[in-house]
């Protein structure tokens, strides 16, 4: 797209609206439907959050998709205050929303919210009442031995609560839809229950004794007891798919409240707690052992060690010292420090994890697609199918009972409601699950991509190794032996800033020691040079021991040959002018790599190395952690990622790419599954599909197998929600199920599902 169209493009908003009264996958249907007739609109409506997130073109006001959503027959409103917040979310909490083009301020603008529809604790009494006067109902119904003259006035009146009190929420719902001209599954649960009730009354006043069938105690003509089982199966399992679908929600619940609630700020020397929310970037903040680090920042003083297990996934504690980073809501295990705020409110790290996972739940998955187009047309079939049912019994059969039976119990076993949950209920378990686990997916069409993907490219830096340069072996060419010349490099290393020379200094201090310098001098890229104990050291480049006039011989030379062939980097180390030695320093393969490339073999990915070092330490790289010498790609530039990328597409590959640095991000994105460590750069983040909070690589194959599961879950959700329909309505036409026997179906299609759903909250336990 030119610059010439993009300035021309519309500019949009995103908005978020909590909905109520929606009970199945048709009500979604009708909300997206209308909501897509407004210009420029689109919709995505999320059934278990009971909420909706609107894409806005200017022009079209907030009020205006409120009341669209309202004239549908249901309740909508702003989300104006969210109820789960994470630490320094401020008076505005946690913003959801992705603005288009500029930035365009909106009323409302989208919270993280959480919002369980179905209110458990206000069925709870309806299912109660229904209980209680159901069992009589069904005792003096079913029960010869125990009905009495004139028993089915009682068992009538016995009933009316259930059918009435009880069952108001179906009839409600149903009256509602019914004055926009719409039906949904309410529609068809109160027409069942309601016939039901209204079939025996007719049928009892018509025969007050109930004398018709002598021979059964005259109950083969009451329905009493249908109508009342039928409410009480019906709201006991709309309570209990309230409850499961609830929990289905908790773990982006939990994410959201880890952040910690109070921070003690330093204010001209002293310290004062506030509120988290009330941090600013620059605010100086004190972090005692145990406490929770209160937003993202920097150590200016103390050393510790930081337990990010819960944002990271990652079990071990990683230490931290001044100019270090730290990550709100994570837990200071030791050392007090003073921490410097550089990112609060909706920037913290916690706030944009709970942002990706609340837009990834509201997303639509390409699965979902033909249960959305069934569903907008289901009720309406199913209400001809109900008449047509009625017909032909009558017709065929001449059987008003056996074609009322039937007609209800069609009514009741269609339910939408299971096809409406298979999808939004199984991504809001497995995007929660994920984020306990460190893990975000950006959305349903990833978890397509990771059942597709065969290849798996790997960043060497930062991905496979840890990016930092260790002491691997000492070569001593001199008088001195390993160790001393590791004391005289590490003490003169120690005065310079370079990471090698932090490398070497390191290494130092954990042997032999180090000791003072003197007349310290340095050449940025070349080296450093010093005198410790009387002795005048020079460590660096060839070029730089030259400069100091000391010249390495040819034997000297092949042993440096031999050290940058072994994939290390070698430094020269002089002493009083003459070659003491190299020290060799290498990349360190992270804990957990080799085992992840064993996880991704095992998952059906090849693994590729791809690395802008040369071939030597690429091999060796390869070779350690188990990846075929043949799907290396050494020497390897920014751009050149891409064109991996490009070329393993063109040759028939579907092609994932895990990287954490900004030359990542154009790979990750040509990618057809971006994965973007969580220690690297928000670019890479952002240019990815999925993000591991942690820096290990385990994480990566843990991200496509949770993908995977959770689309797994879907697929067998929406199995088995076509499949009870497809089987259900014909057994239930031929007059081969009793319409209480369908309601629990009903009922116990939709709990299944959630349950299923349900069970991604044991992955990896």
């Amino acid at each position: 797209m030119s610059t010439e169209e993009l300035l021309h493009q519309p500019l949009t908003r995103v908005i978020e609206l909590d909905i109520e009264g929606m009970t199945c996958a048709s009500c979604v249907s009708r909300v997206e439907r209308k909501l897509g007739k407004l210009d420029g609109v689109q919709a995505a409506v999320n059934l278990p959050l009971e909420s909706a997130q609107v894409t806005v073109p200017e022009g079209i006001t907030d009020q205006q998709i409120v009341d669209t959503v309202n004239a549908t027959g249901y309740t909508a409103r702003l989300k104006t205050a969210p109820e789960v917040r994470g630490p320094g979310a401020g008076a505005d909490g946690i913003h959801a929303s992705d603005v288009h083009g500029p930035d365009v301020a909106a009323a409302g603008t989208g919270h993280v919210h959480m919002n369980h529809g179905g209110k458990p604790a206000g069925l709870g009494p309806r299912l109660v009442a229904a209980a209680i006067f159901s069992v009589p109902v069904v005792l003096f119904s079913m029960v010869p031995a125990l009905q009495f003259p004139n028993w089915g006035w009682v068992v009538g009146v016995l009933a009316l609560p259930v059918v009435t009190w009880s069952a108001w929420p179906f009839h409600r719902a149903a009256a509602v839809n019914a004055r926009h001209l719409a039906s949904t599954m309410d529609t068809l649960v109160s027409l069942g229950i309601v016939a039901a009730y209204l079939y025996s009354a007719a049928m009892l006043a018509a025969d007050p004794a109930m004398t018709a069938h002598p021979g059964m105690g005259g109950h083969a003509e009451l329905y009493f007891e249908v109508a009342a089982v039928l409410t009480t199966f019906l709201l006991l399992g709309r309570y209990l798919e309230a409850r499961a679908r609830a929990k289905a929600g908790d773990a982006l619940k939990a994410l959201l409240d880890l952040g910690a609630k109070d921070a003690t700020v330093l204010r001209d020397g002293a310290e004062v707690k506030i509120p988290a929310e009330q941090l600013v970037a620059g605010d100086v903040f004190v972090v005692r052992p145990g406490e929770k680090i209160a937003t993202d920042g920097f150590v200016v003083e103390g050393r510790s060690a930081i337990d990010a297990s819960l944002i990271t996934g990652e079990s071990l504690p990683v230490d931290v010292d001044v100019d270090d980073t730290v990550t709100g809501a994570t837990v200071n295990t030791s050392g007090r420090l003073l921490v410097k705020a550089t990112r609060v409110g909706a920037e913290t790290t916690l706030a944009q994890m709970g942002r990706l996972v609340s837009q990834a739940q509201s997303g639509k998955a390409p699965i979902a697609r033909l249960a959305d187009r069934i569903s907008a047309v289901f009720v309406p079939i199913v209400l001809g199918l109900a008449v047509l049912t009625f017909i032909l019994w009558l017709l065929i059969a001449g059987d008003v009972q056996g074609a009322f039976t039937a007609a209800v119990a069609v009514l009741v076993i269609a339910c939408p409601c299971a096809l409406g949950l298979a999808t939004p209920v199984g991504l809001l378990t497995g995007t929660g699950r994920g984020a306990q686990l460190g893990i975000l997916i950006k959305g349903p069409q990833v978890l397509e991509d990771t059942r597709t993907v065969d290849t798996i490219l790997l960043d060497k830096t930062g991905t496979i190794t840890s990016g930092k340069l260790a002491v691997a072996r000492t070569l001593a060419l001199g008088s001195l032996d390993g160790s001393g010349m590791l004391r005289l490099a590490g003490s003169v290393e120690a005065a310079s800033e370079h990471p090698i020379a932090h490398a070497i200094a390191a290494a130092a201090a954990a042997g032999p020691g180090t000791a003072p310098v003197t007349d310290f001098d340095s050449a940025p890229g070349g080296g450093v040079r010093g005198t410790v104990d009387g002795h005048r050291v020079v460590a660096g480049r060839a070029g730089w021991l030259a400069e100091n006039g000391i010249h390495p011989t040819d034997a000297h030379h092949e042993a440096l040959r031999r050290e940058q062939q072994s994939g290390a980097t070698a430094v020269w180390v002089a002493v009083d002018g003459a070659v003491a030695g190299i020290i060799s320093l290498e990349d360190t393969i992270k804990d957990g790599s080799v085992r992840a490339v064993a996880r991704f073999k095992a998952l059906g990915l090849r693994p590729i190395l791809l690395t802008g070092d040369n071939a030597a330490v690429a091999a060796q790289v390869a070779d350690a952690v188990g990846i075929a010498a043949e799907d290396v790609f050494a020497d390897v530039l920014p751009a050149g990622k891409v064109d991996a990328v490009k070329g393993l597409q063109a040759a028939g590959a579907t092609v994932a790419m895990a990287g954490d640095g900004v030359n990542d991000a154009a790979a990750l994105a040509q990618a057809d599954l971006g994965v973007a460590m969580g220690s690297g750069t928000d670019v890479a983040i952002e240019a990815a599909d999925l993000t591991v909070m942690g820096s290990d690589l385990g994480q990566v194959a843990t991200a496509i197998e949770l993908s995977r599961k959770t689309l797994a879950i879907i697929k067998t959700n929406l199995f088995w929600a076509f499949f009870y329909n497809a089987i259900g309505i014909p057994v239930a036409a031929l007059g081969l199920l009793n319409p209480m026997i369908a309601g629990a179906a009903m009922a116990a299609s939709s709990v299944l599902v959630v349950t299923n759903s349900l069970r991604l909250r044991r992955f990896g336990r």
